[in-house]
């Protein structure tokens, strides 16, 4: 016969491991895309044009740098989108990776970045799906 505490002991809520995931994953695809934007200006971290396709700047006709400003800009709106709506902006961040990805493919180069962006990709999808307020899931 199980005591109260044996009983209790293996339980586990399962709403408080998801609201752990939900609030590492929201913190994560918060500062991390507002630091990589401000670093967009600085360049501290590494030259973020090197990682830049022709083929973007042919699309648009910007200077490689201006570019890596409006995608500054970007990553930082979304950073902030996630943090304010993290259901809108964790499919913003997705789809701003898919693009990165597809940039980085284009280059022909960094493929080991690209696989890296479709994890943080799948990641920002899990954090749409903890995103969903119980009771308004639909099957």
């Amino acid at each position: 016969m199980k005591t109260a505490s044996a009983v209790r002991a293996h339980h586990v809520p399962t709403a408080e491991p998801a609201r752990q995931a939900f609030l590492l994953l929201r913190t994560v695809f918060t500062v991390a895309p507002i630091l990589f934007g401000l670093d967009k200006f600085t360049n501290i971290l590494t030259d973020w044009s090197v990682y830049l396709a022709p083929q973007a700047t042919a699309i648009v006709p910007l200077a490689p740098q201006v570019f890596m400003y409006v995608v500054g800009v970007v990553e930082i709106i979304a950073g902030i989108a996630v943090a304010v709506r993290p259901k809108f902006g964790s499919l913003l961040v997705a789809a701003w990776l898919a693009g990165i990805i597809v940039n980085l493919l284009l280059l022909g180069s960094f493929y080991d970045v690209a696989l890296r962006d479709f994890g943080l990709l799948v990641g920002a999808l899990a954090l749409n799906r903890l995103s969903i307020r119980p009771g308004t899931a639909r099957a």
